[in-house]
């Protein structure tokens, strides 16, 4: 099932400077941690002057739709699924 939100969290990542890319590694959510298992997508939007990077990852059971305001860096989970289909 499908979970549409706007919750803040918390990201664990690592920067590769000589690829020039970005890994979230691990989620944290609520006080629980989920280790990133797969990263599916990655693409950028604009509100206004404000850039946004968008993330889809997997963890072993759920999988998350994350947005970091590079304005702020705040970083929030938008949308979460355990792939039950409704």
């Amino acid at each position: 099932m499908i979970e549409r939100l706007k919750a803040p969290i918390s990201i664990f990542s690592f920067y590769d400077h000589k690829r020039k890319l970005f890994t979230p590694l691990v989620v944290i959510w609520e006080g629980r941690k989920y280790k990133v298992s797969k990263i599916g997508y990655h693409h950028t939007y604009r509100s206004g002057r404000v850039l946004h990077h968008v993330f889809s990852v997997a963890t072993k059971n759920l999988y998350f739709r994350l947005v970091c305001n590079t304005e702020n860096f705040f970083w929030e989970v938008e949308e979460i699924s355990d792939g039950a289909v409704n």
